[in-house]
C-alpha cells in the first residue's frame, strides 16, 4: 500500500503544485520518488512529530495540502494535541499518513502496535478516516482526498498487500464497496483497512459461506447517517477490523444505529483481543492470536 501511495501522490502532485509531503525522519526507500521529483515540496521534519504537525498546519493555512508520513502511532498519539487543535479544529487540509496500521510492525512490540489509533482519530469531528483495503483503494482514497481537502487520516498497511479490485473504484465516505456478492447472500462481512484479505478468506469458510464481502475505505462522524440504509440490505452484518473493539470500526457501526435497535441486533463485531498488546510477533501470528483470522 505504501508504494501505491507514493506513486499516486507523485502523479497527483504533477498537476497540483500545492501538494506537499512532510516526513518524521522515516520512509526511506519509499518517499524518494516524491522527494527527488519535488524537492521544494518535501521536508524531513526529523524525529519531532509535534513540530511536524504544527508545520503541516501552518503550510495548510497557506493553501497547501500537506501529507505527514510516519509509522502509525507516531503522527497520532505522540502529537494528538497538535493534531486536535492545529489541524482538526482549524479544519485544515492535512492528511496524516500512517504506515503499519494494526499489527504490521508486530515484531517491534507494543510501541508499534497501531490498535488504538482509530479510537483516537475518529473522535475528531472534522476528520475523515481513509482505511484502504488494497493498493487500488489506496489510490482511490488519495484521489478523493485531493478533490475534497480536509483533515484526514490515511491508515495504510505496510507493503506487499495483494490487489483485490479489478480497477480503481470510486469511493465516498460511508459507502460500502462490494467486493463479492454470492448467490443467495444472507449476510455480509464488512471490513475496513488491511483486513480485506482476511474477510475474503472468511467468506470461503463454512461458517460464512454465502456471505458477501464489502469494504468501507472512507468513514467519519458525518458518514454515520447513511449506515442504516445499507445495513437493512442484510440479515447479518459481521464487522472486521485489525484494531481493538473499544472505539474501533465495529463500535462506530453500532453507534450509527443507536436509534434503531432492531438493526443493531444484526451486527456482530470481530476485532483484536487486547492480549495482543503484550505480544511480539509477525502480523500473521498476532492476527491469529488476536482472534481475527479464521
Amino acid at each position: 500500500m505504501r508504494n501505491a501511495f507514493i506513486k499516486e501522490l507523485v502523479l497527483l502532485a504533477e498537476n497540483n503544485s500545492h501538494i506537499a509531503l512532510v516526513v518524521g525522519d522515516l520512509g526511506y526507500s519509499v518517499v524518494e520518488p516524491f522527494a527527488d521529483r519535488f524537492p521544494e515540496r518535501f521536508i524531513n521534519a526529523g524525529v519531532a512529530e509535534q513540530n511536524m504537525t504544527g508545520l503541516a498546519a501552518g503550510m495548510a493555512s497557506e493553501g497547501y495540502h500537506v501529507f505527514t508520513y510516519s509509522i502509525a502511532n507516531f503522527p497520532t498519539f505522540r502529537c494528538a494535541e497538535q493534531y486536535r487543535n492545529d489541524v482538526d479544529y482549524q479544519n485544515l487540509a492535512v492528511t496524516v499518513v500512517a504506515v503499519g496500521g494494526g499489527l504490521a510492525y508486530g515484531a517491534l512490540g507494543y510501541s508499534h502496535h497501531a490498535v488504538q489509533d482509530l479510537a483516537l482519530m475518529r473522535v475528531m469531528p472534522n476528520t475523515l478516516i481513509a482505511a484502504p483495503g488494497d493498493p487500488y483503494e489506496t489510490r482511490a482514497c488519495l484521489r478523493y482526498l485531493i478533490n475534497n481537502p480536509q483533515p484526514s487520516y490515511l491508515r495504510l498497511g505496510k507493503a506487499g498487500e495483494p490487489v483485490f479490485h479489478d480497477s480503481i473504484p470510486a469511493v465516498r465516505p460511508g459507502e460500502w464497496q462490494k467486493i463479492t456478492t454470492p448467490h443467495n447472500t444472507r449476510g455480509v462481512i464488512l471490513c475496513t483497512g488491511a483486513t480485506l484479505g482476511i474477510a475474503l478468506d472468511m467468506a470461503n469458510s463454512d461458517a460464512y459461506s454465502n456471505y458477501s464481502v464489502c469494504t468501507m475505505p472512507l468513514w467519519s462522524m458525518k458518514a454515520k447517517r447513511i449506515q442504516s440504509s445499507q445495513v437493512k440490505e442484510f440479515a447479518h452484518v459481521v464487522t472486521l477490523e485489525n484494531h481493538l473493539i473499544d472505539g474501533g470500526f465495529g463500535s462506530w457501526v453500532l453507534e450509527s444505529l443507536s436509534d434503531e435497535p432492531s438493526l443493531r441486533s444484526r451486527i456482530h463485531t470481530i476485532a483484536l483481543d487486547p492480549l495482543v498488546c503484550g505480544l511480539v510477533g509477525t502480523e500473521a501470528a498476532l492476527n491469529k492470536l488476536g482472534g481475527i483470522v479464521v
